[in-house]
């Protein structure tokens, strides 16, 4: 990604991994025996789009990049694509600088959101950034995922942990179903920001390390996480939260993420003791060596370890 041929590719892979994921009974067209392909083939959706197949086999080869508005348009509608694709397709057929790449800007986060992630003492609460870069997160966000604050500056990255460390694995029951959604959303930042050399870096690194990333990066799909539910082990028992993901006014690419607990449930009840554990861990001047679950013997230190000073920002993310 980055330069203006790969970014030619990008589109034409998006392109044909959207039309395989489309049968044609979806789109009303007539199934044939001996058919080879389970989606859709070029012309059909050139057909469906009211465009020549010529013109969208140049547009998957990588011949024409630069379709109008109206054509993705049409094509979004020819192959079903839900919202956040749509805007994915808009992103990898707008016009690209061909210049050099600059040096990513340096995201911090005002220290209003500090205060009010703080402020959330009953709800895990973390703030993300470009890369799915966590720049800020609650005392009890740290406690329930992991504390990003206490690892070196470049890890402090959502997919990274999630793809990387084994404890993500521990800590999500559907371990695949959340790490494919987190590289959804990593796919969609790729194509809002196709020259962002970290991202390079990162989709690099975890391409070498990890099959699994390898596979769902190629299937091109895109997640926009706005709500949803997610079940997850702590040190206190099951949790299933409800998150709400809100774009911070001014700051378009920062997203703040916030974990609730329906009442009376037994996730609310965990999620509660942890909160409290946490806070008197803090008040007993422990902050930073919390290890272990007062009364509870054998239980395993708290996920992601140590608890950072609030406030901090995370420099160079």
């Amino acid at each position: 990604m980055g330069t203006p041929a790969t970014a030619h590719t990008e589109l034409g892979e998006f392109l044909r991994a959207c039309r395989a994921a489309v049968s044609p009974a979806e789109v009303g067209l007539p199934t044939t025996p001996g058919r080879r392909v389970a989606g859709l083939r070029r012309e059909e959706v050139a057909l469906l789009a009211g465009v020549s197949a010529d013109y969208y086999t140049r547009l998957e080869q990588g011949r024409h990049h630069t379709p109008s508005d109206s054509v993705v348009e049409a094509l979004a509608n020819a192959l079903r694509l839900d919202p956040a694709a749509r805007a994915h397709l808009a992103d990898l057929a707008r016009p690209r600088p061909t210049g050099r790449r600059g040096t990513p800007e340096v995201q911090r986060v005002r220290a209003s959101v500090h205060r009010m992630l703080d402020s959330f003492v009953d709800h895990p609460a973390f703030v993300l950034g470009r890369r799915t870069d966590v720049l800020a997160a609650n005392r009890l966000a740290k406690a329930l995922i992991a504390d990003f604050d206490a690892m070196p500056v470049r890890e402090r990255n959502k997919t990274r942990w999630m793809i990387l460390d084994p404890r993500a694995r521990e800590i999500y029951p559907d371990w695949e179903q959340v790490a494919a959604e987190v590289v959804g959303t990593l796919r969609l930042d790729a194509g809002r920001h196709p020259d962002d050399p970290r991202l390079g870096e990162l989709v690099g690194e975890l391409a070498v390390k990890s099959e699994e990333f390898r596979r769902w990066w190629a299937d091109h799909r895109v997640v926009e996480r706005t709500h949803g539910t997610k079940r997850m082990e702590s040190v206190v028992g099951p949790i299933t939260i409800a998150y709400e993901a809100m774009t911070l006014p001014g700051d378009p690419d920062q997203t703040l993420f916030v974990y609730t607990t329906e009442p009376g449930s037994t996730s609310e009840q965990n999620l509660r003791l942890l909160a409290s554990w946490t806070a008197s861990a803090v008040g007993a001047g422990r902050a930073g060596e919390a290890s272990g679950f007062p009364g509870q013997p054998g239980k395993p230190d708290v996920v992601g370890g140590n608890f950072a000073p609030q406030h901090q920002v995370s420099p160079d993310m």
